[in-house]
């Protein structure tokens, strides 16, 4: 990939903020910017049309900050995945890292993984998981690494949008985010990226994760296991895979399948998406080993 001319008095990071009514969180997030050891940033917040006054907090808090502070409201909430790629539209630098904005940054953050910036063209790293102010140890299922961690991503969303430093040039050649999927959108965007390049990895602590709030779209949505499936069927048979990366595909793949048509006929509702995931563990089991194919 060609490495585009930048102004060097262009920052060398943007930071994109995205928040739907958290005033109450926020100055947590925008204060661990603030504290970063690696200072050539630029930070850009996007306000989803939030009720709660965090406009008028906003700028009483970047009052007199000398650092390159942007502020963009949009007037309709438009979603998670529009916010952050509205911040990074309106950003200028050749490297993105996002913060939700309930998480918050330790203060070597950007440092650790700048450090990593030539071998990579994406970074994430680990975190720290707190939920109602409790300490909480991920499972070996939530293990994070580094490199081609493609079948990783795909048997879970190893990767947390807060921890991610990523080139501005391969988010924008994958147009970024889905705004059409109300959840899972950066495990949909992980699969994308991961099917392309290695990811970089900082094995120590680089974000705490906070857990547990009533508005995460992890506690709204229902059906996440649809939206998985949505993400994995256009890689199924992907000639950009390994063929024991296409075995993975099609077996998670049919899985979720099976897991949301099963709870249809449990709970014996209809979907206007059955159909379509019929369509996808029809195609998932065909494209499985004859051996597996067998045994389900």
């Amino acid at each position: 990939m060609p490495a585009p001319l930048y102004k060097r008095d262009m920052s060398q990071i943007s930071i994109v903020i995205p928040t739907f009514n958290r005033k109450d969180v926020l100055q947590r997030a925008l204060d661990s910017v603030v504290a970063q050891t690696f200072a050539d940033w630029e930070l850009v917040v996007v306000d989803d049309a939030s009720t709660d006054g965090t406009q008028e907090f906003f700028e009483a808090w970047a009052k007199n900050r000398p650092q390159k502070i942007k502020f963009i409201r949009l007037e309709e909430n438009l979603g998670v995945s529009a916010a952050r790629n509205r911040g990074v539209k309106e950003s200028k630098a050749p490297w993105i890292a996002f913060l939700d904005s309930d998480d918050e940054w330790l203060s070597d953050k950007l440092e650790k993984q700048w450090a990593l910036h030539k071998d990579f063209l994406f970074i994430h790293g680990e975190e720290i998981w707190m939920r109602r102010g409790v300490k909480i140890h991920p499972r070996k299922k939530h293990l994070k690494m580094g490199g081609r961690i493609f079948s990783r991503c795909a048997e879970i969303c190893c990767v947390s949008p807060s921890t991610v430093l990523v080139r501005r040039d391969l988010f924008e050649e994958a147009h970024g985010f889905r705004e059409d999927f109300p959840v899972c959108e950066d495990y949909e965007l992980w699969l994308r990226l991961s099917a392309q390049v290695e990811f970089g990895f900082v094995s120590s602590a680089v974000t705490i994760k906070y857990g547990g709030n009533p508005d995460q779209l992890s506690t709204r949505f229902f059906g996440m296991d649809y939206f998985r499936a949505k993400a994995l069927f256009p890689h199924l048979g992907a000639p950009a895979l390994a063929p024991e990366e296409q075995e993975v595909v099609a077996r998670i793949l049919f899985e979720k399948c099976e897991i949301l048509l099963n709870g249809f006929a449990k709970h014996g509702r209809t979907s206007e998406h059955a159909g379509e995931i019929r369509g996808w563990r029809t195609l998932a089991l065909a494209a499985m080993p004859l051996e597996a194919a067998t045994i389900s």
